[in-house]
């Protein structure tokens, strides 16, 4: 059961007129590490043939040991990191996926989750694939391959695979013939970005990654949008796939906690959209304190906002250890129970005596919650005001947002009330949904907050809705 929310994937993909395709690809992903910290992997195009090398891990540990430098440099090369939604934790699991088919080969990595992937399972398996993981991302890798088959055409076979598919994708996809082609699905789901430098094009969940790798953002790429690059030049852009589905958009956590504050999606800069959430939860929950402090990363920026609209002094609440990995185990249940002071201890020099407004991402299950006020409260805090950046979440997803059961979800069985004695706040306070979104106004996409309230959007799974593969 989660204490956090996660997101599925990142990717990245370059396409250069040199020979220096898999190193910054590799440090792409160190760029996108946050978004997936499960396995790598990375796919580059060399002579017509595709080398890749991909484990369960974090993107350091996975090329460790000269793991990189096993991989033959080229052109064109694409890297995904993996936060599992569907199919297990496993190597196999992970992109890229190379998929083979009558008259060349392609890489495919994918970010999201595709609702009707089972259905293509299926029939791609009655017309004789194979399939040797459980994720979605290996149906969407086979489908444009037997696509492309069909069309006997690259691209063509890739717009007809996604028109067929439902749910979010943000695609890259590297051709043995030294194709880069991105593709963003026509809700705008999750995000996909495109920038150059001199050496030619890269293509990234966030741009962050491209700023890292020295590629200037160009632009986001647009919902229902294919770019195909080669030879580090772009070749086509502006194609579009359809099938847009009913009150769908970008995923407004990518705001609120997903995404890292140095990037800039959909024309609305990350830390800019936190700060905002801060002002306006001071707004529509004030309070008399001493202090205001943000549970580190993601309620950082927040906590800035707050401060700066209600004037309380904002300070540093929490020491937080970097250097906990993954892996970090928890041998008996009183280590258990104090884990989160060994990666936030409180500060108590800053919040002895003092009534605190604490701001947070979110409050999933409460039980994270209730650790950190109760680790302030023993510290010397003498009142916690927890304040939270996005409204409660009382629903499950169906496109990638790793969110709990709806039975586990604290804010789908408790009012307000009963959450904040559950946590131990003195007061307890969500941002609004329209706050939310008056925070991110400067976004140029509409977004999906089925999360929150429950509107779900229209979802091809039955079988008599399945458009089959013509």
């Amino acid at each position: 059961m989660k204490t956090k929310l996660h997101e599925e994937c990142a990717v990245f993909g370059v396409s250069l007129t040199n020979n220096e395709a898999v190193g910054i690809t590799y440090n792409g992903l160190l760029s996108l590490q946050h978004r997936g910290q499960e396995g790598a992997g990375i796919a580059v195009v060399k002579d017509n043939h595709i080398y890749y090398h991909k484990d369960i891990g974090l993107v350091s540990e996975v090329f460790a040991n000269k793991k990189l430098n096993s991989i033959p440099e080229g052109k064109v090369a694409i890297g995904h990191a993996r936060y599992s939604t569907t199919g297990d934790n496993k190597k196999n699991n992970t992109g890229p996926f190379v998929t083979e088919y009558l008259t060349g080969r392609i890489a495919t990595a994918h970010n999201g989750n595709i609702t009707n992937a089972k259905e293509f399972r299926t029939q791609l398996k009655e017309y004789g694939l194979k399939f040797n993981a459980t994720s979605d991302s290996e149906v969407i890798s086979s489908l444009i391959a037997y696509c492309i088959t069909k069309e006997q055409n690259t691209v063509s076979g890739v717009i007809k695979a996604v028109n067929l598919l439902r749910g979010a994708f943000s695609l890259v996809i590297a051709s043995g013939k030294n194709k880069l082609i991105a593709v963003r699905d026509p809700n705008g789901f999750r995000p996909l970005c495109i920038g150059q430098n001199e050496m030619g094009y890269a293509v990234a969940s966030e741009s962050c990654a491209l700023d890292s790798c020295g590629f200037k953002f160009e632009r986001d790429i647009s919902p229902g949008e294919i770019v195909v690059i080669n030879d580090g030049k772009i070749m086509c852009q502006g194609l579009k796939v359809n099938n847009t589905e009913k009150n769908a958009g970008l995923c407004i956590f990518e705001y609120v906690y997903f995404a890292r504050p140095d990037s800039v999606i959909d024309g609305l800069s990350v830390y800019d959209a936190r700060y905002n959430m801060g002002e306006v939860l001071a707004k529509e929950y004030p309070v008399d304190a001493d202090v205001v402090c943000g549970v580190p990363d993601s309620g950082l920026d927040a906590a800035r906002g707050y401060s700066q609209k209600s004037g309380i002094p904002l300070v540093s609440g929490f020491v937080k250890n970097r250097y906990i990995g993954r892996s970090f185990i928890y041998p008996t249940q009183n280590q258990r129970d104090s884990a989160v002071k060994l990666k936030l201890n409180p500060l108590s020099a800053s919040i002895k005596g003092k009534r605190i407004v604490l701001i947070d991402d979110s409050i999933v299950r409460g039980t994270t919650s209730r650790k950190i006020v109760q680790s302030l409260k023993n510290s010397g805090a003498v009142e916690v005001h927890m304040r939270i950046s996005s409204p409660p979440f009382c629903y499950t997803c169906h496109y990638g947002t790793d969110i709990d059961s709806e039975e586990n979800l604290i804010a789908n069985k408790m009012t307000l009330e009963e959450i904040r004695k559950q946590i131990g706040a003195d007061s307890l306070g969500y941002i609004s949904i329209e706050g939310l979104k008056t925070a991110c106004k400067q976004c140029v996409l509409p977004f999906c907050t089925s999360c929150f309230t429950g509107c779900i959007h229209s979802i091809k799974t039955k079988k008599d809705d399945f458009e089959k593969i013509s």
